[in-house]
């Protein structure tokens, strides 16, 4: 086989085993939480931002998808840290349906989306300015001990007995 066809087939395997989002590198606001941005709303409004965290609601609308998500920094594959300190809380809206039993309180996303405006609600009995991202990916994490991409948990080896009368 020559060089070039493996270095080739060496990089699509590679390619093939990464797991985590695949968003776009330029454009996109980073190092500001949630609740920075909520506090100067206007001057964000309409970037574009990539914010994760963990599901605190979800909700079925008429025409899209509601997640309410208490934010975390990300590290390097862009999931949450839930280990580090929360970032604030945010709201995540997508067009069209997701199904909140996936999508459900305590599961990990990240977000790619812009700032679209602002909603005010309720944390507890507190008042809360919850910042609205205009989702244009979501990343759903696999469950908590469910390693993505771990080929280990899915290939099983027994011994088979058959007994007849």
């Amino acid at each position: 086989m020559r060089k070039p066809t493996l270095l080739a087939l060496l990089l699509l395997l590679l390619a093939g085993c990464a797991s985590g989002p695949r968003f776009p590198v330029g454009a996109l606001e980073r190092d500001l939480g949630p609740q920075d941005v909520a506090e100067h709303l206007d001057t964000f409004k309409g970037r574009r931002f990539v914010w994760g965290g963990r599901i605190v609601a979800a909700e079925n609308l008429a025409d899209r998808t509601r997640l309410q998500i208490l934010a975390y920094p990300l590290d390097r594959s862009q999931r949450p840290q839930t280990d580090r300190a929360a970032l604030g809380r945010f709201i995540a809206e997508r067009a069209g349906y997701l199904e909140t039993a996936d999508y459900a309180p305590g599961r990990l996303v990240t977000v790619q989306g812009w700032l679209r405006d602002s909603r005010r609600g309720r944390v507890g009995q507190a008042p809360y300015r919850f910042p609205v991202l205009e989702v244009e990916q979501l990343y759903l994490w696999p469950p908590a001990g469910a390693a993505e991409g771990d080929w280990r948990s899915r290939i099983q080896f027994g011994i088979g007995v058959l007994i007849t009368n």
